[in-house]
């Protein structure tokens, strides 16, 4: 399950390291080009309010490969895309046809020991960390070389591959939902109301995606320019730098199952703030940089896998629902957090783009903070 989430989610990411070829070919502005980060990022929010409910009315396993090989169809599509226009539109549904992680992920859930979920949940999210992080470092090296459309052609064939591998290994699992598709997506709103705890985890990893978003897409543009001149390859590789971040799932996931997951969200976003504070100072700086992407991603897999891990705790018949509005939300704030980037950048540049970061850590402590007294908080 951890290799399939992390092959999978890796499509939501092929595109980053390409943006300036992509920009070189269709002869628009590279800042445009940048457009089809957030348009996935949108895609796999949209993917996931309506479609990941279901796994809790549909049978969980034909589902996934419903959904894996609508991804295969996405992406070939983009590989053959005549203009940018058609490739925006294939971006999104790249987007939303890869939503399969977070359609294992319950299932994962819903298949463990409660003193084990924590574990279970940190594992399979460092398959799907290595898979955000090694997919920039493979799309920088295969669009180098290759082409970038070549990098879409070999995901469709990964994710055709991971189809039959789902066929023959997943379990069956039945859903426990009985009611219709508008009374499944109206309890999403229910759920939003009535517990807090999916309110507070889902706003702070809002502002944490955003900063992720902000951050993996205006680098390509500060590598990509003077003083550094890097090609796609060469900023590709900095994704095997972030991928140290996987190695702390497992133990934030057992952390969580000692009942420290709260206090690994707060220490995650002091951890994205120092990045953020480290990538300030380092516009000229290779090992800067790279010392900054080991704080973020160590610090987005405390916050994301921790609040992930409280979700779960709360109504089991209702996970797939519960991970829909957390997840939702949270792709929703990388989609937000890609356009805020490249805004910033248009305005002011690197440390615009840091800047303006910091503030969305502010944002976040404030959450934390202000709900640090609830009475319902695990």
């Amino acid at each position: 399950m951890a290799a399939c989430t992390g092959l999978i989610v890796a499509n939501l990411y092929y595109c980053q390291p390409l943006i300036v070829l992509i920009a070189n070919e269709f002869k628009i502005p590279e800042a445009s080009a940048g457009t089809i980060t957030y348009l996935t990022q949108a895609g796999y929010a949209i993917g996931l309010f309506f479609m990941v409910p279901l796994g809790d009315k549909l049978e969980r396993k034909k589902q996934i490969l419903i959904t894996t090989f609508a991804s295969v169809i996405a992406l070939i599509l983009a590989a053959t895309a005549k203009s940018f226009f058609l490739l925006q539109i294939a971006s999104l549904l790249i987007g939303i046809t890869s939503i399969v992680p977070q359609l294992i992920l319950p299932l994962a859930a819903s298949l463990s020991a409660p003193e084990q979920r924590g574990k279970v949940v940190g594992t399979i999210m460092s398959g799907l960390l290595v898979g955000i992080l090694l997919s920039r470092t493979l799309s920088g090296f295969i669009g180098q070389v290759l082409g970038w459309r070549s990098m879409f052609y070999i995901a469709s064939g990964i994710c055709l591959l991971i189809f039959f591998v789902i066929q023959n290994k997943f379990p069956v699992n039945k859903p426990q939902f009985q009611g219709t598709y508008g009374q499944l997506i109206k309890s999403l709103f229910t759920l939003i109301k009535t517990q807090p705890i999916l309110r507070e985890a889902t706003l702070i990893n809002v502002f944490s995606f955003a900063q992720f978003g902000a951050f993996w897409t205006t680098m390509v543009l500060l590598l990509s320019g003077e003083p550094f001149n890097y090609n796609s390859a060469t900023i590709g590789l900095f994704g095997i730098v972030g991928a140290s971040g996987a190695l702390a799932a497992p133990l934030v996931g057992k952390m969580g199952d000692k009942g420290g997951s709260r206090v690994a969200v707060g220490y995650g976003c002091l951890l994205i703030l120092i990045s953020f504070l480290v990538f300030y100072f380092s516009i000229e700086s290779v090992i800067g940089i790279a010392i900054g992407i080991v704080f973020i991603d160590i610090g987005i897999q405390g916050v994301h896998i921790s609040n992930q891990t409280r979700v779960y705790s709360l109504l089991p018949e209702a996970r797939n629902r519960l991970n829909t509005v957390f997840m939702s939300f949270s792709f929703l704030g990388t989609a937000a957090g890609s356009a805020y980037g490249l805004l910033l950048w248009k305005l002011g540049g690197w440390h615009a783009v840091t800047i303006g970061c910091i503030g969305l850590s502010a944002l976040a402590f404030t959450v934390y903070a202000l709900t640090y007294k609830s009475k319902s908080k695990k």
